[in-house]
């Protein structure tokens, strides 16, 4: 044979492989996420969607479109495939039921398998046959694109809700808050519920199922509120209710703590004891006050000291809080006027003064000073 026509030949040769491989049936793809996580005795949603070139003109060629879920293995026609789904013959194995929700004819291959149990964890393969002969193939993982198979994870418990912030670290008094929690809905049509629990009176909530990015859904609770100085340290709970059929219904919860900087509140100043006392007795007076921005003054309390002739001396005594480290007790003399200044602090902070009534002339100032 002349050389032109081997070289002929060989070009023919190469063209004919060349246009096989990149023919228009070959060339598909499907979209599902690679990791949906079950819960068991629930079911789980597969959402799915496939292309396929000139889909249009085979669509108006077949006359039945039907869709194939393999499990472990996606070789169609291997004696140890496991067809778990084919809606062509509305074979269901190894599942309580299974039902393709998507409509094939718009390319949504999406798919719910009800009542998942633990082994049921494995990999799944999406096939597509458009008969009669128009179209056959299963969506594998031969290629790069690791979208084309999806696989199915079974727990017996749930996550925990997810909290933002995740840190309620410091809000101001009288600003507004705003709360989120969301948890995972791998069964939309069995979706889990929400509550809120500790919540502060002005709270405002609204809850929604949302898609996330790989198609699957999550239920999503906001929540607003503004800040009081009466929900300082309180806890704020999101419960997530899960229904399931083979046992009774979980729940799970994630908590955080809402810290609330607020100006001083419930400033007073206490005497003990507290009833009229004679010179010469110990008396101890303790200022109290919370938190730690501005300064709050306490109202006016009098002591009644009797003296050595029988007469009562009135000594009024006051407190600020808020402002000043350092608590002092001066010598002011007969009915003198008593200030005290207590630390700043997240939390109730005390300072006490002992002072003993020596005449009733005037006040010496003891020198120990408690802090509690």
């Amino acid at each position: 044979m002349p050389m032109f026509q081997i070289m002929s030949f060989i070009i023919i040769i190469i063209s004919s492989v060349f246009l096989h491989t990149h023919s228009a049936d070959d060339i598909y793809s499907a979209e599902m996420p690679e990791t949906v996580t079950a819960l068991t005795g629930s079911c789980v949603q597969i959402p799915c969607t496939f292309t396929i070139s000139n889909f249009e003109d085979k669509r108006n060629e077949a006359k039945s479109i039907n869709g194939i879920w393999l499990k472990k293995m996606f070789k169609f026609a291997y004696d140890n495939s496991f067809i778990a789904f084919n809606s062509s013959k509305n074979i269901i194995r190894g599942f309580s039921d299974i039902q393709m929700t998507g409509n094939l004819s718009e390319r949504n291959c999406t798919t719910v398998f009800y009542n998942i149990m633990m082994n049921h964890s494995d990999l799944y393969y999406f096939r597509l046959e458009m008969e009669p002969d128009v179209f056959r193939a299963t969506f594998n993982p031969d290629t790069d694109d690791s979208r084309k198979t999806v696989r199915i994870t079974v727990k017996d418990s749930p996550q925990p809700p997810e909290f933002k912030p995740t840190d309620l670290k410091e809000v101001m008094e009288n600003t507004t808050v705003s709360l989120s929690c969301s948890a995972e809905a791998p069964c939309p049509k069995q979706p889990p519920t929400i509550s809120w629990s500790n919540i502060p009176e002005s709270a405002h909530i609204t809850t929604q199922l949302q898609d996330k990015p790989d198609k699957t859904q999550s239920v999503f609770s906001h929540m607003t509120f503004k800040a009081s100085f009466m929900d300082h340290r309180k806890n704020i709970s999101c419960n997530v209710t899960y229904p399931r059929k083979t046992s009774k219904d979980s729940t799970v919860e994630t908590t955080v703590m809402l810290q609330v900087l607020f100006s001083p509140k419930e400033t007073r100043i206490t005497v003990d004891p507290s009833a009229s006392v004679s010179v010469d007795t110990n008396v101890t007076l303790t200022c109290k006050s919370k938190n730690k921005l501005g300064k709050q003054s306490s109202a006016e309390i009098q002591l009644t000291v009797e003296g050595q002739d029988r007469h009562f001396m009135p000594l009024i005594a006051g407190c600020v809080g808020g402002i000043v480290a350092v608590l002092t007790l001066s010598a002011l003399g007969f009915c003198a006027r008593r200030t005290f200044f207590s630390e700043p602090s997240a939390n109730e902070k005390n300072r006490s003064g002992q002072v003993k009534i020596t005449d009733v002339d005037y006040v010496n100032t003891a020198s120990d000073i408690t802090t509690n």
